[in-house]
């Protein structure tokens, strides 16, 4: 297994005896010389043009541009013009394995994640069959420490089978190496069950992440219920589905003193009780997702489920502008994809028989930057930080640039344009919520703990 990232705790003792939460294959340690790019790490108070040698995984020098020479032998990057970033770490992405390989694998679902310049993922346990055992935890790092192009953690479900009835035995799947535990894609309905669960969260640890709807409010429904779907004839799901979900599941983590993670909210209401609870003191994190970010349910008018079918749903103009102050205002902790594949012939029916679920790891960066910063929406520091930031609420600490780090980072061209999905993609299913769209910003080169992950196909690296 390959050595542990810096600021993740190693196993044993200074982990309280649980396995470290990310696993990665084994593979060369880099030594490559990035000279003269632009250097942004908020946190390490890092700005401006720079040179960064990266020696044996680990980033051993940063020095005014120009001033540090090659070594015979070292990989030299030219990177004038180009910006470098920590790696960003996506804390709610679907892999389909076990079960569902045919959409996306692990292999191929970090390759899409080095893709885009994330050297940390956190894997949903809603596969076929969900991940509620130790032994299929244990699989499960086996498996991506041999084939993980980037350290990927594992969560297990909350109740067996996502059945929303029986707790999964917590202690024993955190001592596996589960870092969370997740009905995603279904709500626990039962605040019973919840509660229960919250209580042994104390002695076990792990975050619990939530996706919240109450399916006696969502109904059938497959898009936002409002005027577009009244238009198009479609059942809507209105956002108060999600909103009183989050109001019960904060009042119980409050009463009980749990840590909950809100998963992909949507709705002004959603934000208005997330603000409530944090202010109230309650330990609860929240996510949104790059395409509730920068898509209302207009783009539901081309009824193109491939690109527009998601769970929870697109919502209106005044939702997707709160996402936003959210996020600038900090009561939004981090950006997630829900990097959700499928195959063709699952999204390339009629609307409502499609399934729900988008990919995002390869186009969260460019989609964002292009959206929301270049026309002065949010900061180039802010999306940096909502992307590097998702660990945290699972204890994950976020990559740095800072000397004597372990390399995690990415190598950016902010003017580079780019068409998603022209050249293919790395995820093997191609329902991109923006795919066919014109982009700004490609990741050329992705370090994750000490590894070169991902390489452009078209940019190479020079030798001294």
């Amino acid at each position: 297994m390959n050595e542990v990232i810096d600021g993740l705790p190693d196993e044993g003792a200074e982990n309280g005896g649980l396995p470290a939460p990310l696993v990665q294959r084994p593979g060369p340690e880099a030594t490559i010389l990035i000279r003269g790019a632009e250097l942004l790490d908020p946190a390490a108070g890092l700005e401006g043009a720079h040179d960064l040698l990266v020696e044996d995984g680990r980033i051993s020098r940063i020095a005014d541009a120009g001033s540090i020479g090659a070594a015979e032998g070292v990989e030299v990057i030219e990177a004038e013009g180009f910006h470098v970033f920590p790696a960003f770490f996506d804390p709610h992405v679907h892999f389909r394995t076990p079960g569902q390989e045919y959409k996306e694998d692990l292999e191929t679902g970090t390759r899409s994640a080095a893709a885009g310049g994330y050297a940390g993922v956190i894997a949903m346990a809603n596969t076929s069959p969900p991940v509620s055992t130790a032994e299929q935890v244990e699989a499960l790092r086996d498996r991506a420490s041999h084939v993980a192009s980037v350290p990927v953690g594992f969560t297990a479900t909350v109740t067996r089978d996502m059945k929303g009835r029986e707790l999964t035995d917590m202690a024993e799947l955190r001592q596996a190496g589960a870092v969370a535990f997740t009905d995603d894609g279904l709500p626990i309905a039962s605040a019973r069950i919840l509660r229960r669960a919250l209580q042994y969260q104390a002695m076990t640890g792990g975050r619990i992440a939530l996706h919240e709807e109450d399916p006696e409010l969502s109904g059938k429904g497959v898009m936002n219920e409002g005027v577009v779907s009244s238009e198009l004839g479609l059942r809507g799901v209105p956002p108060i589905s999600e909103s009183t979900m989050i109001g019960r599941d904060a009042a119980i983590a409050g009463y009980e003193g749990g840590a909950i993670q809100i998963q992909h909210l949507s709705a002004v209401e959603s934000i208005e009780q997330v603000r409530r609870a944090k202010a109230d003191g309650v330990d609860i994190t929240c996510e949104v997702t790059p395409h509730h970010l920068c898509l209302t349910d207009e783009a539901v008018r081309d009824l193109d489920a491939s690109k527009h079918k998601m769970n929870p749903p697109l919502r209106t103009e005044a939702d997707r502008q709160a996402l936003i102050e959210a996020l600038k205002d900090g009561t939004i902790d981090c950006i997630a994809t829900d990097h959700a594949p499928h195959a063709v012939h699952e999204k390339e029916v009629p609307y409502e028989a499609a399934n729900m679920g988008v990919t995002g790891l390869e186009t969260a960066f460019a989609s964002v930057y292009t959206e929301l910063v270049l026309p002065g929406t949010i900061s180039l520091g802010l999306l940096v930080e909502k992307l590097g930031c998702g660990g945290t609420p699972f204890g994950i600490d976020p990559f740095t640039l800072a000397e004597g780090s372990r390399a995690n980072l990415c190598l950016i061209d902010l003017d580079a344009e780019w068409v998603v999905g022209e050249d293919g993609y790395e995820s093997r299913s191609v329902n991109s919520w923006c795919a066919g769209e014109k982009l700004r910003g490609r990741v050329l080169v992705t370090l994750a703990d000490g590894q070169v992950a991902y390489r452009l196909r078209t940019f190479s690296l020079g030798v001294a």
